[in-house]
């Protein structure tokens, strides 16, 4: 089973599989898809950088340990083992903006 990529992009979120701690929200097409299905390592895709892998050149790699689909097939929920920080800012996730 994969996602319906008919739309093109489906959103991915990952959540780190040890503590549940959601670390990030990317976007996947049908390569990165299949890139994160065969290595086991989390890849994805951006408007302006195109297919990437997590960590390629920072060394904060996400192993793939669970790939869900929500129940209309419409976004992706991975679980990983992350090798360092999620968010580019060196924060351990993405989500640490409180809103009041």
């Amino acid at each position: 089973m994969s996602p319906d990529f008919s739309s093109g992009l489906v959103p991915a979120v990952v959540q780190n599989a040890e503590t549940g701690k959601v670390l990030m929200l990317a976007y996947m097409d049908e390569e990165s898809w299949t890139k994160t299905l065969e290595s086991g390592r989390a890849w994805f895709h951006s408007r302006e950088r195109g297919l990437w892998e997590k960590g390629a050149t920072s060394g904060n790699t996400m192993e793939v340990v669970e790939v869900r689909l929500d129940c209309d097939l419409d976004a992706v929920l991975l679980r990983v083992r992350p090798a360092g920080p999620a968010c580019h800012t060196g924060a351990e996730s993405c989500f640490f903006n409180e809103t009041g």
